[in-house]
């Protein structure tokens, strides 16, 4: 085999394989070269259809125990021991075969998670630490977005904070500025540092973002507040937290050491949870007003 599979592309590729898909249609779907595909199906003795054969019966697989028929009523003898594991194709309905979901058998601790709260990212690390799960995050993402009904609604409750407690922090997309070095229009990025009491925001300018760009906007902007919050909740940017985690993120050294000197805590939000930061992603997402005051000071941002 020319490419090595991790073990669940390679019971991916196999499946499919025994729902009788051709080599062409797993290459599209999973993205495995046909010739790889055909090593792995060949190993675990499966017959494979011959070019431009598309709706004839494939040969007859060397180990029958894993062979897939494609009529659409089996043979008595065809039929599996366990009925519960059997995979049938509806070819009257016209639609294709469906591998069976990895999160199938955590069908209940998925929903339990689900009246929980949690979302798919929270669910798989669960899944993964507590109970073994070997499948991915796209398959429990998958999984729950067909658990999801689309009408249902979903409470937003409002954080009160204490005055000084908190302050949530965020890049959006800034206006259009010429560049004072190259006389060009170019798209800035909008620093903002919102206070989760008071909702005063502190708001910069910059062209380039790097590590040290952003501890340079939390210094300016905590001169510019005359203070500094207990917590700093943020988003999962690379500038702030390398690894994102639901127990154990792991923050950018040189931004842990910057809020450590100005004793600061940092708290990621979870992934794809934009609530907890609703303060400031409003002031981000908000366009414009005629006449606002920019705050600016760091040598990073620019002067308006």
């Amino acid at each position: 085999m020319s490419n090595v599979l991790n073990q669940e592309k390679q019971k991916q590729v196999i499946a499919l394989g025994q729902l009788g898909w051709s080599l062409r249609k797993i290459e599209k779907a999973t993205g495995v070269r046909r010739e790889t595909a055909a090593g792995y199906l060949k190993a675990a003795g499966l017959g494979l259809r011959p070019p431009r054969s598309w709706g004839k019966k494939p040969p007859a697989p060397s180990n029958p125990a894993n062979g897939v028929t494609t009529d659409s009523t089996p043979a008595p003898s065809a039929l599996p021991a366990n009925p519960a594991n059997e995979v049938t194709t509806d070819f009257a309905a016209d639609s294709a075969p469906v591998a069976a979901s990895f999160c199938e058998p955590f069908r209940t601790i998925i929903e339990d998670e689900l009246g929980r709260g949690r979302n798919a990212m929270g669910i798989w690390q669960h899944l993964v630490d507590r109970h073994g799960f070997t499948g991915s995050y796209q398959s429990v993402k998958r999984f729950v977005r067909r658990q999801n009904s689309p009408t249902s609604k979903v409470a937003h409750p409002v954080i009160e904070t204490a005055p000084g407690e908190e302050a949530q922090v965020d890049y959006g997309q800034g206006p259009l500025v010429r560049d004072p070095r190259t006389g060009k229009h170019r798209r800035t990025r909008l620093f903002v540092m919102t206070l989760g009491y008071s909702r005063r925001s502190v708001r910069l300018l910059t062209f380039h973002s790097s590590s040290r760009v952003w501890c340079e906007l939390h210094q300016t902007a905590f001169d510019r507040l005359g203070g500094t919050p207990r917590i700093m909740v943020l988003d999962n940017l690379r500038e702030g937290v390398l690894k994102p985690d639901i127990y154990d993120p792991e923050l950018n050294p040189l931004y842990r050491d910057f809020l450590k000197h100005y004793n600061v805590v940092a708290l990621p939000c979870r992934v794809a949870d934009p609530d907890r930061k609703a303060c400031v992603s409003y002031c981000t997402s908000s366009r414009l007003r005629e006449g606002e005051s920019w705050l600016l000071g760091s040598p990073a941002a620019l002067a308006l």
